[in-house]
């Protein structure tokens, strides 16, 4: 049965009333979250997260997936990083772990993903038996719990709040506080907020934009709610505004396509052809050439210790072992 990212813990065989849903929701989030010791991690972890979500993205646009499979698997990929410890050394360690989370979020979608499609252009080839393996790894990290809880579970709630009454403005809030939270979702200093708190700063933004005349008044009915922490939303939507400001983010439409969408706020990482490594470009992020480059030869020293030609190696379950690779980490 495909999830549905705004119902998390309902299905079409489970009806249960709003007001039983909503407190469990709230409760049930921080479960869902990645530790903060992602946000306050090395340089290398900092540039691994970057070049998996530029990955991940790549696999949005050549195998045409919808864009919420992609953000599903980025939270699994936060969530087991912050898990387990992504041991340096091993270039090829970033392809398994994202195309192992696209396929788990496919499947929770229901879905079809294929792996061999999205690795043709890659340097290196997983056989299904590795990809199994990695799989299991990240659910049992999980404690499988896939069924995440994000920012799109609570945008109805909040949204009800203000009830508008024009269907038409109510899903043009939805979709622009969507856009931000597609965003935010790259911006690793947000990681440490909750989801409500990110979908209820995402549609204090939209409502600011579209809805002036009714922004204060929606925006007190959100501070006021028994389950927004008053400070932290005010701290998330300062952050939020920091990072729309920063972008130049312009008018997205529920009716774009995944690419022109997202593609507004980072520019496609592409891996340079005619070089004879597989250096990973950085995504550019609105940062000045001086700052990107520097950003660029960071994360390329972490990398360049292993370069290998750029040639497609196959990895099969006997040359490699996702455990072997990752451990635990401190706590």
């Amino acid at each position: 049965m495909e999830f549905d990212l705004e119902n998390p813990l309902t299905s079409s065989s489970t009806e249960q009333q709003p007001e039983t849903v909503i407190p469990d929701l709230f409760s049930s989030e921080s479960d869902h979250l990645p530790s903060l010791v992602v946000s306050q991690t090395s340089d290398f972890h900092i540039c691994f997260r970057r070049e998996a979500i530029s990955l991940a993205l790549r696999a949005q646009y050549s195998c045409d997936l919808d864009p919420l499979i992609t953000y599903l698997a980025v939270n699994y990929i936060d969530r087991f990083m912050s898990k387990k410890e992504i041991q340096q050394g091993k270039p090829w360690v970033l392809n398994l772990l994202v195309i192992s989370c696209l396929s788990l979020a496919a499947k929770i979608k229901n879905t079809d993903f294929s792996a061999s499609d999205f690795q043709r252009e890659q340097v290196f080839i997983f056989d299904r038996q590795t990809i199994n393996r990695m799989e299991l790894l990240i659910l049992n990290a999980l404690g499988w719990r896939m069924r995440s809880i994000t920012p799109f579970s609570f945008l109805c709630f909040f949204i009800s709040l203000m009830e508008p009454k024009d269907p038409p403005l109510k899903q043009a809030l939805k979709d622009r506080a969507s856009g931000f939270i597609f965003k935010a979702q790259h911006e690793i200093k947000l990681l440490e907020f909750k989801p409500s708190i990110i979908a209820a700063s995402a549609l204090i933004l939209a409502s600011h934009e579209l809805l002036p005349m009714q922004y204060s008044s929606f925006k007190t009915s959100i501070l006021s709610c028994q389950y927004v922490n008053r400070e932290k939303l005010l701290a998330c939507s300062n952050a939020m505004q920091e990072m729309v400001m920063g972008d130049g983010y312009e008018s997205v439409s529920s009716t774009r396509t995944p690419l022109s969408v997202l593609d507004q706020h980072y520019n496609k990482s592409v891996t340079d052809n005619s070089s004879s490594t597989t250096t990973i470009t950085s995504v550019g992020m609105s940062m000045t050439p001086g700052k990107r480059e520097i950003k660029r030869r960071k994360f390329n020293n972490h990398f360049n210790e292993n370069k290998v030609g750029f040639s497609q190696r196959y990895c099969s379950d006997r040359d490699i072992g996702p455990d072997t690779l990752i451990k635990q980490r401190s706590e």
